[in-house]
């Protein structure tokens, strides 16, 4: 163990604060296995993590704040280990400052999320709004849209998913456009994006040319609510949105006016601002919409490589003083 880990003789703590429908017990068997008591809450509540969490050196997080209030409030801490990829509902700056590592998890979910978002976007297209007719009932649909060799497939964010969702398209649509204004433009990217079949375009023409457009950027200050009424307007009519990152990129009322006016034909979300959604959120039942319970993720596969992932996450801070995928690199570690 390194130094700056050894806190106390007894065995450290790790706490669980949410687990988002994932089973632990392989992580808890981990953890266990490395010398760990280890607590599950199964709670986003920042009182109910602190009281349980005074002696914790770890926290296993899902979708919980940790906020630099929470943050401060638990002096032994030293890494939050997140259980998916985005880092939005952890302050890093206020985690870097109190030497506490932060670390999510990368690539566990690539081809789950990528085709989840294909088969968002087909439902959406028209499948859905089938289906829910012949449930009505009904044998017709009168909404019938071009097929899809003749639609242009955008994507924003050309990470892991992104590109991996390319390559699941690029043989079912006519043409494949993706903009990412972090990707370097050298040889190597454009021999990459290439290989996957995708055109690098800007990003005002990526929004006027995609029948369907696929969101794969993290939530940030500059990509919150990102997609508003000006961003909608400028997709052409008909078009398809298709969200499987954040929620938070989306003004919800802009996209609810978007679909009710019909210059959208659909939305393929499998995420929200606010989750679960409210018994009364319009996206629930519109006709529109294909919602799914922020699910896009889980499979038999990564039900278990999530969990085992953040747990390693957690022992390789103990053992080697970094965690295996760490988003940041605390300024100071401190000791007791």
């Amino acid at each position: 163990m390194s130094t700056e880990t050894a806190l106390s003789t007894e065995s450290p703590l790790a706490v669980y604060t949410d687990t988002d429908d994932i089973d632990p017990a392989p992580g808890i068997e981990i953890l266990e296995q490395a010398g760990f008591r280890v607590v599950r809450l199964e709670t986003r509540d920042a009182d109910e993590i602190v009281a349980a969490a005074q002696d914790a050196e770890a926290l296993l997080v899902g979708y919980a704040p940790i906020t630099a209030e929470l943050i401060a409030r638990l002096p032994r801490l030293r890494i939050v280990a997140l259980l998916s990829m985005g880092v939005d509902n952890v302050d890093v700056p206020a985690a870097t400052d109190a030497g506490v590592w932060v670390a999510n998890i990368l690539g566990a979910a690539t081809d789950e999320v990528a085709a989840h978002a294909l088969g968002l976007a087909l439902a959406a297209r028209s499948v859905d709004r089938a289906a829910q007719g012949v449930r009505a009932g009904g044998w017709r649909f009168d909404e019938a849209p071009k097929v899809t060799t003749e639609c242009t497939v955008g994507i924003l964010g050309l990470g892991r998913i992104g590109r991996r969702f390319a390559e699941f398209a690029a043989p079912m649509f006519g043409e494949v456009l993706g903009s990412d204004p972090h990707l370097p433009d050298d040889e190597d990217t454009r021999r990459m994006l290439a290989e996957v079949g995708i055109r690098r375009v800007e990003l005002d023409e990526l929004l006027a040319s995609s029948d369907v457009l696929s969101l794969h950027v993290p939530l940030t200050d500059d990509t919150a609510r990102l997609v508003d009424a000006g961003f909608l307007a400028a997709l052409p009519e008909g078009a398809v949105l298709v969200n499987v990152s954040r929620g938070g990129l989306i003004d919800e009322d802009a996209l609810l006016a978007a679909l009710d006016s019909g210059h959208l034909a659909g939305a393929g979300l499998d995420v929200l601002t606010t989750e679960p959604a409210a018994a009364g959120h319009p996206f629930r039942t519109h006709r529109r919409v294909v919602l799914t319970p922020h699910v896009a993720y889980l499979s038999t596969r990564t039900s278990r490589t999530y969990a085992t992932m953040q747990a390693q996450n957690v022992v390789a801070w103990l053992t080697g003083g970094t965690p295996n995928t760490p988003v940041n690199r605390p300024v100071a570690l401190v000791a007791d």
